[in-house]
């Protein structure tokens, strides 16, 4: 086997030529709007089911790129989907990311309310960044929770709804979903059983980069 490409830049360049055409071949060509966040998902797991797996409330992909331009923080549910969102170009637009999992705080209060991290992790979200973009990748538990606070009065940016599973994840997403429509908050969701942390991650770097315009990886300073 000859290797077609040795540089990272060439390789994602042409791997999304190829995710474009399979696409278009299938009859899954995105909308505009979405196409960056599809397409991206569809890179990092290689699963074309997300082309129709993914569900967006209208607008939903603006409102993230807008609210990342504003500085808006993103809030992860599990710290394997912190890490593999792209530093440097949140960076860029002054933003930040952070995951509550592991703080002592959020394990006491779990232990002493009988719930679990990922609940308290985003009850405390709510409390300390309400208008943040909270991302899911792992534990149903707390898209209920975040469908919790909205119906109560939370608004927050936007909610990336992708936890992988069999238990409460298809219940847990359709939940979340319907509660972002019925109040008008911003929502991405894989519907049914796929997702997971780097799927979460996926779709905030889509956004990350479209925010920043480092869409191409030569704006990352790839070669």
């Amino acid at each position: 086997m000859i290797p077609q490409h040795h540089l990272p830049a060439d390789i994602e360049r042409t791997s999304l030529s190829i995710i474009t055409a399979e696409l278009e071949a299938l009859g899954l060509t995105p909308p505009p709007e979405t196409a960056a966040v599809v397409k991206r998902v569809i890179h990092t797991t290689a699963d074309f089911d997300y082309a129709k797996n993914l569900r967006f409330t209208p607008g939903a992909v603006a409102a993230g790129v807008a609210a990342l331009r504003a500085g808006t923080p993103i809030i992860t549910d599990t710290n394997m989907a912190l890490s593999g969102i792209s530093k440097p170009a949140l960076a860029r637009l002054g933003g930040s990311a952070l995951c509550y999992m592991a703080d002592p705080e959020v394990a006491r209060i779990a232990a002493e309310t009988g719930t679990t991290r990922a609940v308290a992790s985003m009850h405390r979200a709510a409390q300390e960044h309400p208008g943040a973009i909270l991302a899911v990748g792992n534990a149903p538990t707390a898209l209920l929770a975040i469908a919790e606070e909205i119906e109560a009065g939370l608004r927050p940016a936007l909610v990336i709804a992708v936890p992988v599973g069999f238990v409460n994840v298809v219940e847990s997403k359709e939940a979340l979903f319907a509660a972002c429509a019925a109040h008008g908050v911003p929502a991405i969701a894989a519907m049914g059983r796929k997702g997971g942390s780097t799927v979460a991650a996926a779709v905030c770097n889509a956004l990350v980069y479209s925010a920043a315009e480092m869409l191409d990886p030569a704006a990352r300073g790839w070669k």
